[in-house]
């Protein structure tokens, strides 16, 4: 219908026989049609998400006015387009499906499940749902709370990569031989620090660098981190090392955080983060897979 508005609405209304026919009375003596519903149970209180199709020239303001006529409060109300009315169950198992393909693409995944961003809106208030993989954080943030039964589905799905990374693990340790050394004889690095770079030395020849860049442009006290080994050396423990020496000299140069971003399918980032004892918080973006990690408490770097 022209010049008619979708609107995604979430309101608590009491948990009473009627509640829900007489917000359907009211939307249908105000022509508004409900397109969508999804139910959150709760103790003494019911959340409910609907989808609405309201005639032209209505605000948020008389969609307010409608609900709490029918006696709903805690309101978040949201303009929507089509995508809204999308199956909820062909939605998870999509999204399910997907994170099977593609471990790292977790963060992202989820943030478009709830409607949620991967980085709290600045002023905003907000409710946060964290979610852990392989022992690193991966937090949610949007205006409407978070439900019990959607921190539930959320856990299932960290569940579901946890599971997913367990096993390419284990398969990774049965089917891996190590790679042949192209310098040298011993494994074990010299890690040298000038200036804002850390370099890892066997026999005198570099093999992995650590760089401290330029600061982000949203947040001076979190600086890039650059790590780069040679490929022949990957796979024994030197980017681990790296990374703790790179990050321990980002904090002595002023850091409370560092960021790490390479491609999204790279799959040696989150171990190497978590070998290192850290503990990071990860984003995906397009191809673009961001650990952000917190140096603040570790000991500074002497050189």
């Amino acid at each position: 219908m022209a010049g008619t508005m979708l609107w995604r609405v979430r309101t608590t209304l009491p948990d009473r026989p009627g509640t829900l026919a007489a917000l359907a009375q009211r939307c249908g003596e105000a022509g508004v049609n409900i397109l969508g519903m999804q139910i959150f149970p709760g103790l003494a209180e019911v959340t409910d998400e609907f989808v609405l199709r309201t005639p032209p020239g209505w605000d948020d303001l008389r969609v307010a006015e409608l609900l709490a006529s029918a006696g709903g409060c805690d309101m978040v109300i949201q303009p929507a387009n089509e995508a809204a009315l999308a199956d909820q169950p062909t939605r998870y198992v999509q999204a399910a499906r997907h994170v099977l393909e593609r471990p790292m693409s977790f963060p992202e995944v989820v943030a478009q499940l709830f409607d949620a961003e991967a980085e709290a809106p600045p002023g905003v208030v907000h409710d946060t749902m964290e979610l852990r993989v392989a022992d690193v954080d991966v937090q949610l943030h949007r205006t409407a709370p978070f439900t019990a039964t959607e921190h539930a589905r959320g856990s299932a799905m960290a569940d579901l990569v946890n599971d997913v990374l367990d096993r390419s693990r284990e398969s990774a340790a049965i089917g891996t031989t190590p790679p042949v050394r192209r310098l040298g004889t011993g494994s074990t690095p010299d890690l040298v620090v000038t200036g804002e770079t850390v370099t890892a030395l066997i026999d005198g020849v570099a093999v992995g660098i650590g760089e401290v860049l330029a600061p982000t442009e949203d947040d001076e006290n979190v600086r890039i981190v650059n790590l780069r080994v040679d490929p022949a050396w990957q796979r024994r423990g030197i980017g681990t090392r790296l990374l703790v020496d790179t990050a321990r000299l980002a904090h002595m140069l002023g850091a409370d955080e560092i960021l790490l971003t390479t491609q999204s399918d790279n799959q040696a980032v989150l171990p190497m983060v978590l070998a290192a004892g850290m503990r990071g918080r990860i984003r995906m973006a397009g191809d673009l897979l961001t650990v952000k990690v917190p140096v603040r408490d570790l000991k500074p770097l002497s050189r």
